[in-house]
């Protein structure tokens, strides 16, 4: 990979790591709406301009309406609430480190509705250390009144591990602009009245303001632009190694700037959650064949909430550079 190309995985690495410490940082002093309205509007605000520059949105927007509203309330408005939400109860890295089960929960749903996907050896024995992993994060919580959290955390995992199912079966020739930017928007108009609603009396702090901002504009609008350039740059499944970066960023972040306890437990779970994802979104060896020619395993992205995390889906090989999805 070129020094470009690391670069461009570093800078992503890191800012699909830090969404969650944003969201901890405002939500404590916004509402859950509040937050998820003003990074869809932050990241629609600067990314439709784009999607308008490259001609036929109205089109796209008219002919795929259902699956892209769906993908909207799957990938976007219901995990985000949920995600932001959990937070309130959930430290960071907790909550960053459930996330990384994504990929788990994608092996698991391509599996039973996506197609006849083989699980081996290997990619169950993967599966088990993920659960086991989840686990050991979640048990010291379901006796401390956290368990709403917990679950509002899994049905973001289920969010996060559907959308891309829907993206890949029904949304795979819509340019990932004229896919994201549109979807963003509608969440913006959804939580708009909400967000009224629950508009701080007072105007927050200089801390909150920029974690709104820098979750607009750094984790949605900058990491679509920058993902998108480093799929160009290194392929879809070099790009998608940032999956195993992300969980380690959000629990340092949360260690250092937030002075979350960083646990024997945590460190348990955390190795226990990569090492499972790591086995579970393994491709068989040599993948499938189609007229002799190997069948590549396409790797389908998730837009995060708190950051993005990738989900192993067979799939034929894509067109360079598109992503066939959103940006996180």
């Amino acid at each position: 990979m070129t020094a470009r190309g690391w670069f461009l995985f570093s800078l992503m690495g890191v800012i699909w790591g830090i969404p969650y410490l944003m969201i901890k940082v405002a939500v404590d002093a916004v509402s859950p709406s509040m937050v998820v309205f003003t990074r869809c509007a932050l990241g629609a605000a600067l990314l439709l301009p784009f999607a308008l520059r490259q001609g036929g949105l109205t089109r796209t927007v008219r002919t795929h309406w259902r699956p892209m509203l769906a993908f909207a309330c799957i990938e976007i408005m219901g995990p985000w609430f949920t995600l932001t939400d959990a937070e309130r109860h959930l430290s960071s890295s907790t909550a960053g480190l459930l996330i990384a089960g994504v990929p788990i929960a994608g092996v698991v749903l391509a599996r039973f509705f996506g197609g006849a996907e083989h699980l081996g050896a290997r990619r169950v024995a993967g599966l088990a250390l993920g659960l086991g992993g989840v686990a050991v994060l979640t048990v010291p919580h379901l006796t401390g009144g956290d368990a709403r959290s917990l679950g509002e955390v899994l049905l973001t995992v289920l969010g996060y591990a559907t959308a891309p199912l829907i993206a890949a079966r029904h949304l795979r020739d819509v340019p990932s602009l004229q896919l994201t930017a549109p979807c963003l928007a509608l969440s913006a108009l959804v939580y708009a009245p909400a967000a009224a609603a629950t508009w701080p009396t007072a105007v927050p702090s200089g801390q909150v303001l920029a974690a709104l901002a820098g979750l607009g504009v750094i984790c949605t609008a900058v990491a679509f632009v920058a993902f998108l350039e480093l799929i160009k740059e290194a392929g879809p499944t070099r790009a998608t190694v940032i999956t195993y970066v992300n969980p380690a960023i959000a629990v340092a972040a949360g260690a250092l700037f937030l002075d979350e306890r960083l646990t024997a437990g945590t460190l348990a779970a955390f190795t226990l959650i990569l090492a499972g994802s790591v086995l579970a979104t393994a491709s068989p060896v040599g993948g499938r064949r189609r007229g002799g020619r190997p069948v590549p395993w396409s790797l389908r992205q998730t837009s995060r909430a708190g950051g993005r995390v990738e989900v192993l889906v067979d799939l034929p090989e894509e067109r360079p550079g598109s992503t066939g999805q959103g940006g996180g």
